[in-house]
């Protein structure tokens, strides 16, 4: 069975990452021609801070740069996973596949692209201290190099999602150099269309055109990645042409943006559900009961026609209610304040201080939500203050359990295209993105099961059982689903927005002059 071109169109046929009928996902047709030593700035919401870690978020920096590749590629308009850096693959027994490599590839470093040079990034990330949400030694057991052209990836069970698992940017590749003692160096390390060239620590990473792309001509001169974490500023930069590209415009600088005719603005549907996480590991979040008045304290229609100004859909659960996984009964949760007080009072809780909801600067909304939040919570006894931090700063506290509640959002098709990467990281006991700190058993042996289910409508099914535990157990607080927004300059050519966001500078990006 060759999977080389793995298709999931049917079962995405319905999901939310279709466009919208008034959105663009495009730049439009060139009218002047590119400048082939253009550069262009990209303001990007995230910045790296695990000393570029492919394991960590840090590779996602690297993919939207152009420089790291993987061996599969899940293309997000032929929902497909598409070859890559391999050419073709095929699963040998329940638990090995077999990957042919691509020929004639030379890493940025002038070294041969090649099995031995993949295994040993992929065991690198196997091997961490703190794994990748979806490739780590749960999911993979061995990669080894059969000969030069074929790596062979072992699982610990069936894994029918493994090629998905093979596209996450965590499974990128880097030649050997780029292991170091002090780890990794990704310049000139990588076999994408740019190569990183230098990097100001903590504020931009600089690219220069692969004059030997495996995969054709690349058009820019290079560019530059700057890590912008707050969403006003990304705006402002897209409108003043410090930046040509901004990423993940928050809504309240939409209609700003959408006014302005040297700016396209971008939207696509996407997976991302902005979310108030409560820690389930401590009280008074550890019982269910305030988990279920803390969503009925909430308006959350108010909360997306105000703060998000339209721009996004109140939430019914963990998913999107278009998504065929998602259980069509679940309604958005209403607002009952007489019967939250209830619950509050019937729990026992008293409040000896104020509760704190970080909200994360990357989204300049949530200062906002958070507001409204503490002003909801207010109405049924519930004490809170908001405190804006950067997701960066806060992440270790927060995957400690050393919280109450936190603002973020997270795009449930981000590590693989399919929810069982998200069921699993992100509320499984064992999941190793569990901001929740949420665990039930039931959960768990349900996303066991639809992990080695081969029938892609059982599996769904599985999903929803496992998507109604959550929304039964109200592990969260599900907000909003939110478009994808991006800003793009008029100069700008060939820029496809990605929902996912994982490829910006690509080889066929330009720029006129």
């Amino acid at each position: 069975m060759n999977l080389g071109r793995l298709s999931v169109a049917a079962s995405f046929a319905a999901v939310a990452l279709a466009l919208t009928a008034c959105s663009s996902t495009a730049t439009p047709a060139p009218d002047a021609a590119a400048d082939a030593e253009a550069r262009v700035v990209v303001a990007n919401f995230r910045a790296p801070i695990s000393n570029w870690a492919l394991e960590s978020d840090d590779a996602y920096v690297l993919s939207i740069a152009g420089c790291l590749e993987t061996l599969t590629k899940y293309d997000q308009t032929e929902k497909k996973v598409e070859p890559m850096l391999a050419t073709s693959w095929k699963q040998t027994s329940d638990t090995a596949w077999e990957f042919d490599l691509r020929k004639n590839v030379k890493f940025q470093d002038g070294t041969d692209f090649n099995a031995k040079a993949v295994a040993n990034s992929l065991n690198h990330v196997l091997d961490a201290t703190a794994p990748a949400r979806a490739v780590n030694p749960k999911t993979i057991k061995k990669v080894e190099a059969l000969d030069a052209d074929t790596v062979r990836v072992t699982t610990p069970a069936a894994d029918p999602l493994l090629p998905y698992r093979i596209a996450s940017v965590n499974a990128g590749v880097l030649s050997g150099a780029a292991y170091t003692d002090k780890g990794i160096d990704p310049m000139n390390h990588c076999t994408g269309p740019f190569a990183p060239v230098s990097e100001k620590a903590g504020q931009s990473l600089t690219l220069d055109r692969n004059k030997n792309y495996w995969d054709g001509e690349v058009k820019l001169a290079g560019g530059e990645i700057r890590y912008i974490t707050d969403g006003a500023t990304r705006s402002t930069q897209v409108q003043t042409g410090e930046a040509d590209i901004s990423m993940s415009i928050p809504a309240t600088s939409l209609a700003t943006l959408e006014a302005d005719e040297k700016i396209s603005v971008l939207k696509a549907d996407s997976p991302r559900t902005s979310t108030l996480y409560l820690n389930n590991s401590r009280a008074p979040f550890d019982n269910v009961d305030l988990r279920r008045a803390a969503t009925m304290a909430l308006d959350l229609p108010a909360i997306a026609a105000s703060i998000y100004e339209g721009a996004a859909q109140p939430a019914t659960g963990p998913f999107a209610p278009s998504e065929p996984w998602a259980n069509p009964d679940l309604t958005v949760p209403q607002v009952n304040l007489e019967e939250a007080k209830k619950l509050v009072e019937a729990s026992g809780y008293k409040q000896d201080k104020p509760l704190d909801i970080i909200a994360i600067t990357e989204r300049a909304e949530f200062a906002g939500v958070g507001a409204i939040i503490q002003e909801q919570f207010k109405q049924i006894g519930l004490k809170a203050n908001v405190v804006t931090k950067s997701y960066g700063a806060v992440e270790p506290d927060v995957l400690a359990g050393k919280y109450d509640m936190i603002l973020s959002q997270r795009n449930r098709m981000i590590d693989i295209a399919d929810p069982i990467g998200f069921l699993q990281a992100d509320y499984t006991c064992e999941g190793g993105y569990n901001l929740s700190h949420y665990c039930n058993k039931d959960y768990d042996k349900l996303v066991g099961q639809a992990q080695v289910e081969k029938d892609q409508a059982k599996r769904n099914d599985l999903y929803r059982q496992a998507g109604d535990i959550l929304a039964k157990d109200a592990v969260n607080v599900w907000l909003v689903n939110e478009q994808a927004i991006d800003g793009v300059g008029s100069k700008v050519q060939g820029y496809v927005q990605d929902p996912l966001t994982r490829y910006v500078m690509t080889k066929d990006l330009a720029k006129t002059k």
